[in-house]
């Protein structure tokens, strides 16, 4: 594996870990959770490179970690420019990199709400959403902690300071404006596709990259009711849903976060990995074909 540098359209620079293995399978993309390193993904990568993928490219949004916002920078940042300029930035270094071989890709949380914002859903062969959902706090399994949690005490740590520490409990530190859009994000029953400084989100209706659906049964985010809102907006994609649970594993609880925890690979990251290297509907999926109204 090695560490690269590229940059935006509109230039930011970002900063990912490209690795490349012997296989001759597709090239994946791995796009993070919100305030979650790329480095967080490094075992479920080598692993996706022990199945016969060519390649494996993990990155940072602007603002997180590695990719931190250079001095001088005085736009905005946004959330939702994690998926409509730092998304498409990967897929173009990591379809370079490819020479030919087919993109597949795995989002986990915002990163399968990068899928829909990006408006470039025909560059993936397929592609995974993993405890993807529309974060309304009221949807959660939480809502009172959730909101509390958002609203009441790091929020105004983001206003005060210009940054979300990462000792506030979030993630890693986040851009205090990053921070504002989430947290108005999921104070609306709509979430991100209520605001109207996300045009963006009309791209949903037009994703039609097969996509497998992941949600995991004890994550208090990703409840049915929000993965089943997000999913009402990728109306138009072949749709396959799958249910993880810790039953399923020896590795213990999975959580919002746990699945690419290394202590599942034998038992929930199997099923995951045919179906983006070899397209293998996992035992248990349910495929939807059907359009659906958002």
């Amino acid at each position: 594996m090695r560490d690269i540098a590229f940059e935006a359209s509109d230039g930011f620079p970002l900063h990912g870990t490209m690795f490349e293995g012997k296989g001759d399978g597709p090239a994946v993309l791995i796009s993070s959770a919100a305030a979650v390193p790329n480095t967080f993904y490094r075992h479920f990568a080598g692993e996706l490179l022990a199945s016969g993928a060519s390649k494996v490219l993990t990155y940072d949004y602007r603002g997180v970690t590695k990719s931190k916002t250079p001095k001088g920078w005085t736009s905005r940042l946004g959330m939702k420019d994690w998926g409509v300029l730092d998304f498409p930035a990967a897929i173009d270094v990591l379809k370079q990199a490819a020479n030919g071989k087919p993109l597949v890709g795995i989002g986990h949380s915002y990163g399968g709400l990068a899928l829909g914002l990006s408006n470039r859903s025909s560059d993936f062969a397929r592609y995974t959403s993993m405890a993807s959902l529309n974060g309304y706090y009221r949807n959660t399994a939480v809502p009172f902690s959730v909101f509390a949690k958002m609203n009441l005490i790091a929020l105004p740590l983001a206003l005060s300071l210009g940054r979300l520490p990462k000792w506030s409990g979030i993630g890693e530190e986040l851009p205090g404006s990053v921070f504002q859009d989430w947290a108005r994000w999921c104070r609306s029953p709509n979430f991100l596709f209520g605001d109207a400084r996300t045009p963006e989100s009309k791209y949903f209706q037009s994703v039609r990259t097969p996509l497998l659906a992941v949600g995991i049964t004890d994550d208090p985010w990703g409840t049915p009711k929000a993965v089943d809102h997000l999913l009402a907006h990728y109306a138009n994609a072949p749709t396959t849903r799958l249910w993880l649970s810790p039953e399923q594993s020896t590795g213990g609880s999975i959580g919002h976060l746990g699945f690419f925890r290394k202590n599942h690979v034998a038992t929930l990251w199997p099923p995951v990995i045919d179906w983006l290297l070899h397209e293998k509907v996992p035992d248990g999926a349910v495929q939807r074909e059907e359009k659906r109204v958002a």
